[in-house]
């Protein structure tokens, strides 16, 4: 079996996705959800298969009915529109956190600011008493 670079890059990268994604369930960090952990492996773990057994997309191909096996270009496709879309939604989760913990700060300044002056204004009408 010839190993082609296009093989090489996606496994390191689909590996690095995984343990990226393992690493982050185990953490429990902010947004891991089982279902997400579920479609990382399953997305990924794909990649990497078919990277390895690129034969598997010709079997599948046949099923669906493509003719033709063009297996780099498009595992190379997928790769990066995954890519892209893990990343971007990273970027809008880390944003969706960050607004939410800023909107709860205001908030919180707000109802604080609010009170001092509640309490200046009984402290008025006690001493006006």
């Amino acid at each position: 079996m010839k190993v082609h670079l296009y093989q090489i890059v996606v496994v390191a990268i689909a590996s690095v996705m995984l343990f990226q994604g393992i690493k982050e369930f185990a953490k429990r960090e902010t947004g891991q959800t089982v279902l997400k952990l579920l479609v990382r492996l399953f997305v990924w773990g794909g990649m990497a298969l078919i990277a390895v057994y690129p034969d598997f997309t010709y079997y599948v191909s046949r099923i669906i009915g493509i003719q033709d096996n063009i297996n780099a270009v498009l595992l190379t496709g997928f790769l990066f529109v995954f890519l892209i879309i893990f990343k971007l939604l990273s970027a809008i989760e880390k944003l969706e956190q960050n607004i939410s913990e800023l909107t709860r700060k205001d908030a919180l300044n707000e109802a604080h600011d609010r009170i001092e002056v509640l309490r200046k204004e009984i402290k008025k009408q006690n001493d006006n008493s």
